[in-house]
């Protein structure tokens, strides 16, 4: 649990941008329980029609992640992976989070970060934005990803864009 300390971000008018979302199928419940934390957000931030993309599972995120990237002004992942009892879970974890950094760094564009990694399914739960989750990873994303598309817009750091002046 990340516990406390984590920032208080409020919903900000996000109405001029245009947001991609990509969702894992893996663990339906949480999956499911992001994604609604998530639109819950983008409609609290006046996102009109995000792009929803359901994907396999989280390894496949990145790749989707670039894809919107090219077509929206930031874009949200959303997913969980559970340690097993193998080290796939630490590939997985390590491929995902480096995967989606990338294409952050690499197009300009945010990527709001809300891919659970947890060590068994009660804790990806707690996250989920579910009825008695005490985290909503999903709501979380979408605001560090619209306030950030927001932050470079503002500074003239958006591909393809120059500042004023």
């Amino acid at each position: 649990m990340s516990g406390g300390g984590g920032p208080s971000i409020d919903p900000v008018d996000a109405s001029t941008l245009h947001v991609g979302v990509a969702v894992t199928r893996w663990h339906q419940q949480v999956s499911a329980g992001l994604l609604a934390g998530a639109l819950a957000a983008l409609a609290d931030c006046k996102v009109e029609q995000p792009t929803v993309v359901h994907v396999a599972g989280a390894f496949e995120l990145p790749v989707i992640a670039h894809a919107l990237a090219a077509t929206h002004d930031a874009v949200v992942t959303l997913g969980v992976v559970i340690r097993g009892g193998t080290p796939h879970f630490d590939y997985v974890c390590r491929a995902v989070t480096d995967g989606c950094t990338r294409v952050a760094l690499d197009t300009g564009v945010p990527v709001g970060f809300g891919v659970l990694t947890c060590d068994n399914e009660d804790q990806a739960i707690d996250r989920a934005g579910l009825p008695g989750s005490r985290e909503d990873k999903g709501r979380e994303a979408v605001l560090a990803a619209v306030t950030t598309a927001l932050s470079l817009r503002e500074i003239g750091s958006r591909k393809g864009h120059t500042p004023a002046g």
